[in-house]
């Protein structure tokens, strides 16, 4: 009896949760309780012809409840607005600030503006990043709840590799080395889309794959190189993105590789969804649809370029196309299988940001947000200060002239075009506010007696005599990241794919120099005051090589964060200690280049390939204090290599070291390859012991016969330094 009774139990029990089901969602996708694949052949299974296409323009399903996603660019900061927005940024101690921040806020098109991407690479630190990426998700969720808007797909990080200075989009990327960009990458990944095992806090689109890094000529160039460099160089960023950080988003680039556009490239479906499992928004760039048409000659028509474009497994398309896809779909040219398989990464998308129901379980579905917004609050601009700090390099500090002395320097002279603006680049987000460079040293030194005086130029003889004057001369100067002279905020923008100064660059112009326009002025007030400080404020490497070998100190920092200012002159004064490290190979001369379309790096890119003498090598950056290295062990483990090693603070400042190991494999043609680092805290006169793991896996290369990730046998050298130019300790072992 008590078994037929738990038998009829059971029964009823089942009926009542179907009927609570029945009545509770209209549709088993509505369903958060089911299997995923299951909800979403239910939602594709009721959605017309017409709704899937709308898919690929990133479209929800509003007749069936499920909203659309939206996105944002946010390399550095979420952007809302538009590109075009600019007043308020650029000249925002010139604005009428009882109007424009108000009107700013009321339109929700701020939010936190942190370093380009090429400054946070230069931290060197995986916290800052992932932090970053948690602030800008944040943000987006915020302005999806205040706006009704939703901007929940996220385009970054740039997983593009920085392999020459010219190149215009250096400004957006981490560096030139694959581990670090990885490394970074997989962090900032994991802070945008957050830990739920189940639901995003927004979902990240890694960009551009593949080897995009020439602007002229990107619309119909092909980027050439062998099977090894697409694994070990140019592809590695994106893969540890996927499989480590838990991206499943990317964009392709306009450019070809190996003679094939990438948006119609088999590496889409044959590495990215069959090897690392990608299973979201595959994106391709803008225009780039048609562009297959008219620069790569390689589609006859529109409608030809969307079939080439979705059999080769895009999902969402960045051009005016439903037409064509609609026809090419009636005609037979595309089957409508095709579609649903496509339509299937864009909807997995959409249910893994918690669209397609609306569960309790989401933590991003009530973030608890008031009228407040966060890049209103004190954290987050407290978090945007603390990332420009930890972003400048001290590249050179003879007779340690800095940081400056308060209570000696008492007559400080600034100068230079740099100075008196926080510039906003093309991607930049648009904060409340931002602190230039000079406004940064007169908060610093308000309340003091210490006093500041501004020249802009020399045009007229004042720089000199303003030099003369001042006890210390600092000039601030760099490029403009909308390649455009210094004129007034409504004419900011150069036309697009143009640019007024050689050595400034921007998406769609490279640079035509590596000369700093203003490095005359430099030398104008060092003659002066030898006493210098240039602050170079720029978002890529120049060959200042007249200034390091005259001026003592030199300071580097990149563009666009809002606290630029603050942060500078907290490293100028010592109120923070630098520790941010070059990402990049900074060369004396244009000549230690190869050419702009070589992209087999063994031709002389990068640290690891470099034969020249550089002017900042790769992880170059000094610090208030000094480190020493010692007692170096390095074992293996089995899973792979651990490296320690103790590290002292001898100096009288707290300071922080980056510390970063290099490997040499056998039979490995790069002379060195980045394998481990830390930004390692240490007080004033204490030791530590730092450990690192290098798993296995990070010490393959890719084994060109066999066609797969490899260790090769025999001995592995591991260095141990402050940069790739300075080894403090080595040890061999063999694997």
């Amino acid at each position: 009896m008590n078994n037929l009774r738990n038998f009829f139990l059971a029964v009823m029990t089942l009926f009542v949760t179907a009927a609570l089901a029945a009545q509770t969602y209209e549709h088993p996708f509505q369903n958060p309780d089911l299997p995923d694949e299951e909800r979403i052949d239910n939602l594709l299974s009721l959605m017309t012809l017409e709704e899937k296409i709308a898919t690929f323009s990133g479209l929800g399903v509003s007749r069936l409840g499920v909203p659309d996603p939206g996105s944002s660019e946010a390399i550095h900061g979420l952007v809302r607005g538009g590109a075009t927005v600019l007043e308020g940024f650029v000249r925002n101690s010139r604005l009428d600030n009882a109007r424009a921040p108000q009107q700013r806020r009321s339109e929700l098109v701020n939010s936190t503006a942190f370093p380009q991407g090429y400054g946070l690479g230069q931290t060197w630190d995986r916290e800052i990043l992932r932090m970053v990426g948690e602030v800008m998700a944040v943000e987006a969720r915020y302005h999806s709840w205040k706006t009704g808007r939703n901007c929940l797909v996220l385009w970054a990080p740039n997983a593009d590799l920085a392999r020459d200075p010219r190149w215009g989009r250096t400004e957006e990327v981490f560096g030139e080395d694959p581990y670090l960009v990885a490394r970074l990458a997989v962090e900032e990944i994991k802070g945008m889309q957050g830990d739920d095992p189940k639901y995003w806090r927004t979902a990240t689109v890694m960009k551009h794959f593949l080897a995009n890094s020439n602007e002229d000529g990107r619309t119909y160039t092909s980027s050439d190189f062998d099977e090894a460099l697409f694994r070990d160089y140019y592809s590695y960023g994106f893969w540890k993105g996927v499989v480590d950080g838990g991206s499943r988003s990317l964009m392709t680039a306009y450019n070809k590789y190996n003679g094939i556009p990438c948006s119609t490239n088999d590496f889409i479906h044959e590495i990215l969804i069959g090897e690392w499992g990608m299973d979201g928004q595959i994106l391709n760039d803008g225009s780039a649809l048609s562009l297959l048409v008219s620069d790569h000659k390689w589609a006859a028509d529109k409608k030809e370029a969307v079939k080439l474009t979705v059999e080769a497994g895009i999902t969402r398309i960045l051009d005016r196309f439903a037409d064509e896809m609609l026809a090419a779909v009636n005609e037979g040219m595309l089957s409508e299988e095709v579609v649903d398989r496509n339509t299937r990464f864009n909807i997995r998308t959409m249910l893994r940001l918690g669209l397609m129901d609306a569960s309790d379980a989401n933590p991003y579905k009530d973030m608890g947000f008031t009228d407040v917004a966060p890049w209103e609050t004190e954290d987050h601009k407290a978090k945007a200060r603390l990332a420009a700090q930890k972003s400048v390099v001290l590249l050179k500090n003879e007779g340690g002239l800095l940081p400056l002395d308060k209570k000696e320097v008492k007559k400080i002279a600034v100068f230079g075009n740099r100075a008196e603006e926080v510039l906003k680049d093309w991607y930049g987000a648009l904060p409340a506010y931002s602190v230039p460079v000079l406004d940064g040293i007169r908060n610093a030194v308000e309340g003091t007696d210490v006093e500041v005086r501004f020249q802009k130029w020399d045009s007229d003889g004042a720089a000199q005599k303003l030099a003369e004057w001042a006890d210390v001369a600092i000039v601030c100067v760099g490029n403009h990241p909308g390649t455009s002279p210094d004129w007034r905020w409504e004419k900011i923008q150069a036309p697009w794919g143009e640019g007024n100064v050689a050595g400034d660059g921007r998406e769609a112009v490279d640079r035509r120099s590596l000369e700093l326009e203003t490095e005359d002025l430099i030398k104008v007030v060092w003659k002066a005051n030898p006493n210098t400080v240039v602050a170079l404020v720029s978002s890529f490497p120049y060959a200042i090589d007249w200034t390091q070998e005259h001026v003592p100190s030199i300071l580097h920092i990149s563009q666009c964060g809002q606290e630029l200012g603050n942060a500078l002159a907290d490293v100028i004064f010592g109120d923070y200690n630098p520790a941010g490290r070059t990402t990049q190979t900074w060369v004396g001369d244009i000549l230690d280049l190869p050419n702009m379309l070589d992209y087999d790096i063994r031709n002389g890119r990068t640290y690891m390939y470099f034969k020249g003498e550089p002017l900042y090598p790769f992880g170059h950056g000094l610090s208030y204090t000094e480190f020493e290295y010692s007692a170096l062990k390095v074992r293996d483990s089995g899973e792979g290599v651990k490296v320690a090693f103790n590290l002292k603070n001898t100096g009288a400042m707290d300071g922080e070291e980056v510390v970063q190991i290099y490997v040499k494999a056998p039979g490995d043609d790069a002379s060195m390859r980045l394998r481990g680092f830390d930004r390692v805290a240490v007080p004033a006169g204490e030791k530590v012991k730092v450990e690192i793991f290098i798993p296995r896996e990070d010490l393959m290369l890719w084994n060109m016969d066999r066609h797969v990730f490899a260790l090769a046998e025999g001995e592995y050298e591991f260095m141990v330094g402050a940069s790739s130019a300075d080894i403090r300790l080595d040890s061999t072992v063999r694997l």
